[in-house]
């Protein structure tokens, strides 16, 4: 079974949803989002989703925006990814990477497959790729045993759902809602109504993303899906001119929050 899917089935025997946090590699630098990295799942990040910089990042709000630039000003390479993984994969948290597909496809997909894997890596959450689109990473995803993490949208067909679901291993991507990442002030019903659906057309896990920012919704929608994920509210943290050290705490205190707010979902 997918390291992913045992982590979520688990917590889900446990009686609560995974936390799933999402960090930009080589934000600020390499070594720092090694630091940033291990913070976040020592603070109770159960999963966690290693963004690769992209130049045109068309599904990412401003906050991770503005962080992945700076990652790219600083010079973090593709290959930087495995070198985060390692550093990292001794802390037991199963570790997704989130890139757009332009460059895992000039990487070379079985060479990419097989350095993700060879780095501790479980598998790819492809933003930009859709099921019908994706025949040679699906392939080589399964020839090498590795996560396919397709996403929906509220927009979302019953057969485009069907077609997703069957496509995907560790679980469906849920967005909350349509439009780029980022902090919301509500995710309103489409979320739910979403999960329900993709449920309904053969998905046996569903998490959601796009928006979750507070203890509050982390607890909503924990009432519902498998896994909460949160990206902007923990890059936020890091973003500032404070002492690296003192946003890491804040890294920390963000995650704290989340956690518990998932915890008190099914108490």
């Amino acid at each position: 079974m997918s390291a992913v899917a045992q982590k979520l089935i688990e917590l889900r025997q446990e009686g609560r949803a995974a936390l799933i946090g999402y960090l930009p590699i080589g934000f600020p630098t390499v070594e720092e989002s090694i630091v940033a990295a291990r913070a976040l799942i020592e603070a109770g990040a159960d999963i966690l989703e290693l963004g690769i910089p992209y130049t045109d990042p068309v599904m990412d709000g401003e906050v991770i925006q503005n962080a992945v630039q700076e990652a790219l000003t600083n010079g973090v390479k593709l290959h930087d990814v495995f070198t985060v993984i390692r550093a990292i994969a001794d802390l037991g948290a199963p570790i997704l990477v989130m890139t757009y597909f332009n460059p895992i496809y000039r990487y070379g997909l079985r060479k990419f497959g097989e350095d993700l894997k060879a780095a501790g890596g479980s598998g790819l959450i492809t933003p930009d790729l859709t099921p019908d689109a994706a025949q040679e990473w699906i392939d080589v995803a399964d020839d090498l045993n590795l996560d396919k993490v397709f996403l929906v949208a509220p927009s979302s067909t019953t057969e485009r759902l069907a077609l997703t679901a069957h496509a995907s291993r560790g679980f469906v991507y849920a967005a909350s809602t349509m439009g780029v990442t980022g902090e919301r002030t509500s995710l309103g019903s489409h979320a739910e109504e979403l999960v329900d659906r993709t449920r309904q057309a053969g998905a046996e896990l569903v998490c959601v993303g796009l928006g979750v920012s507070k203890p509050e919704q982390a607890r909503d929608v924990a009432r519902y899906a498998d896994g909460v994920i949160v990206g902007s509210a923990f890059v936020r943290a890091l973003l500032g001119t404070q002492p690296f050290e003192e946003r890491v705490r804040n890294l920390q205190d963000v995650a704290r929050s989340l956690a518990e707010g998932i915890r008190s979902a099914r108490k």
